[in-house]
């Protein structure tokens, strides 16, 4: 028998980027349903019509979070399957053949761009960015203005370093091209007040896992009148848009955690925004030699910092050395993790890829006492490293 334990006393997770613990009242409404809702909810019979109502509350209760309609949410298994989706259809759907990205995006939509060029012919054009990951507007412009009927895909915030991109100017520029505008929202939603429509958005994606919700459940936005068939082939689930039996309590979950996350908001922000600020202070007193990589400041995720160790040359050995500690945090992106490659993302800002690199990211079940004993850990190790 296997027994899932809570997590171990004196274990610090930093890795909220990557997944974030459940929230209580989360697994309680998921193992509710478990209990309860056993039909399909594609069958006609009481039990598969109790299962369909909980999915459409669930949808339109995430829908009214995030100022759209009930009928642009589409669940899906995370934001990976949603980016594939919508990049997909726009390509071979909607016509367009020009995408506009940038290599400080998450492989998620790096790759789903690489499969269209070698699939369906596409051409991606990549806009400049700068070392502290900001998008270059003006080259933006360029891009649209050569290649008008595009694809943008730009994320809101960067899984890495936390770079926040102001998605209402850039879909201003968008509109002005006949350009469509999907933005990976994954790091944001549930972590601002988003109203995707005011923004401006065509298309936007999220997963539950990253606002204390469950792994495995998403969803994607698709601003109404664009016209995608569906992924997966197979079935007539989610209004034609995604083949398969629906994963109820997922879904039930994810749209309990969402709701929890917007009551929350104001304070969480305020308190997590704390933790971050905190965070700084003490390793760049502990540590002068520390690199901060990107926008630290009120341009970019109050839950995420990146930085470097120029001193630190082992790569391989400082996530091992913090792990056996008891800390867990992130050298990159958790969905690239395995590849033993640097980050594209650091690189594309022109960081060193021989220095040792972190990301730490924040939520709202961390302490400040986690955040001091993470700085002494990692102080001590630097100052051991140095002495070699």
């Amino acid at each position: 028998m296997v027994i899932f334990a809570p997590m171990e006393k004196g274990v610090i997770y930093l890795d909220n980027a990557a997944s974030t613990p459940m929230d209580e009242t989360v697994v309680d409404s998921m193992v509710q349903c478990m209990r309860t809702i056993y039909g399909n909810p594609s069958s006609l019979h009481n039990h598969g019509r109790k299962a369909r109502v909980l999915i459409e509350h669930a949808r339109r209760s995430i829908a009214g979070c995030l100022g759209v309609s009930s009928a642009e949410i589409f669940f899906t298994s995370g934001g990976t399957e949603a980016g594939n989706a919508v990049l997909w259809g726009c390509c071979k759907d909607l016509g367009f053949k020009n995408f506009i990205t940038s290599t400080t995006e998450h492989p998620a939509i790096l790759g789903t761009l690489d499969a269209l060029v070698r699939h369906m012919g596409a051409r991606v054009h990549f806009v400049k960015v700068d070392s502290l990951g900001n998008i270059d507007f003006e080259h933006l412009d360029t891009l649209l203005l050569q290649y008008p009927r595009s694809v943008v895909s730009l994320m809101h915030a960067n899984n890495e370093t936390g770079k926040l991109l102001p998605v209402k100017h850039v879909a201003g520029i968008c509109k002005r091209y006949d350009a469509v505008f999907l933005s990976d929202t994954v790091q944001t939603i549930g972590k601002f007040r988003l109203d995707l429509r005011q923004l401006g958005l065509d298309f936007a994606m999220a997963s539950a896992h990253k606002f204390h919700g469950p792994k495995g459940v998403g969803f994607m936005f698709i601003k109404s009148g664009h016209l995608l068939q569906s992924f997966l082939s197979g079935g007539a689930q989610e209004r034609n848009m995604r083949a398969g039996t629906e994963n109820v309590c997922g879904i039930v979950g994810m749209a309990r955690a969402l709701d929890v996350a917007m009551q929350r908001l104001d304070e969480d922000c305020v308190y997590i925004r704390g933790l971050k600020d905190e965070f700084v202070r003490l390793l760049s007193d502990r540590i002068p030699q520390i690199v901060f990589n990107g926008d630290i400041n009120a341009g970019s995720l109050h839950t995420i910092v990146n930085f470097s160790l120029p001193q630190w040359k082992d790569p391989d050995m400082l996530l091992p050395g913090l792990d056996i500690e008891g800390i867990c945090v992130s050298a990159g992106s958790a969905c690239s993790s395995g590849s033993h490659k640097g980050s594209h993302v650091l690189e594309a800002m022109g960081v060193d890829p021989s220095v040792s690199s972190l990301r730490v990211s924040f939520s709202r079940y961390n302490t400040i006492e986690e955040i001091h004993r993470f700085v002494e850990v990692l102080s001590n190790l630097t100052c051991r490293t140095s002495d070699i």
